[in-house]
């Protein structure tokens, strides 16, 4: 077998676009996915799970229909299933996200924001 650490900075440098979710590992159901964010995103929730943001790199603001949480480097949030949320980051942030496997980003909801599921590198 081979054991091989998986490195964030090397992933994150694979790829350029934002709001494109990149799979790096699964446990169990559950996929790890690393993406670059950068501006406003789009109000979605997840009926069926929780969404869970690492904060990597940068700054990462999450608002809700009735406030909002800040996460810098090295902070988390879950956001609970069903709670409607909007991703923001002015300048670009590097976030690990912690899901379901085959969770769409933008929930229910489709937009020229929506990313294929199950991309992986």
């Amino acid at each position: 077998m081979n054991y091989q650490a998986i490195n964030f900075k090397n992933k994150l440098g694979l790829f350029d676009e934002q709001w494109s979710p990149k799979v790096i590992a699964e446990m169990n159901d559950y996929q790890f996915k690393v993406v670059k964010l950068q501006g406003d995103f789009v109000w979605h929730d997840h009926k069926d799970t929780d969404e869970t943001f690492i904060v990597l790199e940068g700054i990462l603001r999450i608002d809700f229909r009735d406030g909002q949480v800040t996460l810098s480097e090295g902070e988390m949030y879950v956001v609970p299933k069903g709670v409607e949320h909007k991703p923001y980051a002015e300048h670009e942030a590097k976030v690990l996200l912690i899901e379901p496997r085959g969770v769409v980003n933008t929930g229910e909801e489709t937009s020229s924001q929506t990313a294929e599921n199950d991309v992986w590198i």
